[in-house]
Order: C-alpha cells, then structure tokens, then sequence
C-alpha cells in the first residue's frame, strides 16, 4: 500500500514552509525525509498522517484521498496507521502494557486477555519481554524508543510513521533501533517513513529518499546514491552530517 503526496502546500502565516511538495512512499521500503532543521519535514509528516490541513495538494493512502474522504473512511486508515513520535510521547502515569494497549482499547473490541497476548507478543518482538508492568521513568531511552514502536505496531499497521527515532540515543543504541525499523518493515511489508537527520541511519537503512530543501522537494534517490549526487544542497548537508558524527 503506498502514499502518494501530491502539490502539498504549507504555510503558517507569510512563512512558505512546504512548495509543492510531489513523492511516492513505496510499500514495504523504508522511505526517508531528510534534510536540515527548518527544511519541512516534521509539517510534511504531520500533513501526511492528518496532524495538519495542508494548503494545497492531496494525500492518498492505497487510491484513498485522506483529507477529503469521510469520516468512517478516514477512522478506518487511521486504524492502519502506527505513528512513533520524536520523544516516544508515553504516557508517564501508564505502565508499558498500559500504554501499548491504548489503541487497542480506543479501535478495536478485542477481549481484554486477547490484548495482553497482543501486547506480550510485540513487546517480545521488540526485544522487551517481562515489562508490562514499568513504568516510562523506569526505562532508558532506547528502551523507550522501542515501546513506543511496539505501540505503534501494536495494531498491526500497514503505514509506519516514525519521527528522529534516533533523538537523543548514542550510537549503538541508534543502530538498534535502526536495525528494529528495518527488519519489521520487511516482515511486515508496511509503507514505512522516517523522518531523520542522522546520516547513518540514511546510509544503512533508507531505501528511498526525499531530500528537502528550504520547502522543495529538491533530491530523491536511494541510500546508495546519496554519497554520489550532484545536487549542492545534499552534498553540503551529507558533508556537515559527517562532520557532526566525527566531532
């Protein structure tokens, strides 16, 4: 199921953050939006999954145009739809089993023992078995990074959303949760964007990249051909990336 953007425009006020943006989010890849701080990525993402009214332009998730469907429609794809945000966005006062069976109390009608093995089962899958019962002060930052994913998949998605998963994380630990992103988008075949900055998770897991550039859309390729580009904007900002990660 892939999600075709098309002519997105964004603007708060007289400040253009997005211009016409037009791309294809391929399912079962590892779609990545990158670019500097302030270049729009964080606004197209929350476009794309409903958090904002684009300007301009249309979204369309598998022939669907989201923001003009109805309202059982539009219910129905978010129910597809699993979303890691920036800072995991747990819930402090919820425990882990807590807060991963959130969704699965809001849209489905399941019994509450076939949501405890649904939540035993992803938190296996995301390598933490035997935490339901911690709380988010309790957890290291990867291992909140990966609640939240085991969250997010909880609803077995066909749409992964996930926003600087590597925020805050030392390098290996990013690594992991690099290495999570791939392999469940794989197995699972789900359409899956990443919104980052890091260079190594471009290089080791982006299948497809958009590059933006001060709103545009101005490269698009894959991780392979990212080091060899001739477009200036992307050479300056994989040569300021690779600067940061030695310093």
């Amino acid at each position: 199921m892939a999600i075709e953007v098309q002519n997105i425009h964004k603007s708060f006020g007289d400040n253009y953050v997005l211009r016409g943006i037009d791309f294809t989010f391929e399912k079962g890849k590892i779609n990545m939006i990158i670019g500097a701080s302030g270049s729009g990525k964080s606004v197209l993402l929350k476009s794309i999954v409903g958090l904002m009214e684009p300007d301009q332009g249309i979204v369309i998730f598998d022939g669907v145009d989201f923001h003009h469907c109805d309202a059982v429609t539009k219910r129905d794809l978010r129910k597809n739809i699993g979303m890691l945000f920036q800072g995991s966005a747990l819930f402090d006062s919820m425990t882990v089993e807590e807060n991963i069976g959130f969704p699965l109390k809001m849209f489905t009608n399941n019994s509450p023992e076939q949501n405890r093995e649904r939540i035993k089962f992803v938190l296996e899958r995301v390598n933490l078995p035997g935490a339901e019962k911690l709380y988010p002060a309790e957890l290291s930052g990867g291992m909140m990074k990966r609640v939240g994913i085991a969250r997010a998949i909880a609803m077995n998605p066909s749409y992964l959303f996930v926003d600087e998963p590597n925020s805050g994380l030392d390098p290996l630990t990013a690594s992991v949760i690099d290495k999570l992103i791939q392999e469940l988008t794989y197995e699972y075949n789900m359409t899956t964007v990443v919104v980052s900055h890091d260079m190594n998770s471009v290089l080791n897991i982006g299948d497809k990249i958009m590059f933006l550039y001060q709103g545009k859309k101005e490269w698009e390729g894959t991780n392979k051909e990212v080091l060899s580009t001739t477009c200036r904007p992307l050479e300056e900002f994989v040569f300021v990336s690779d600067l940061i990660r030695r310093e």
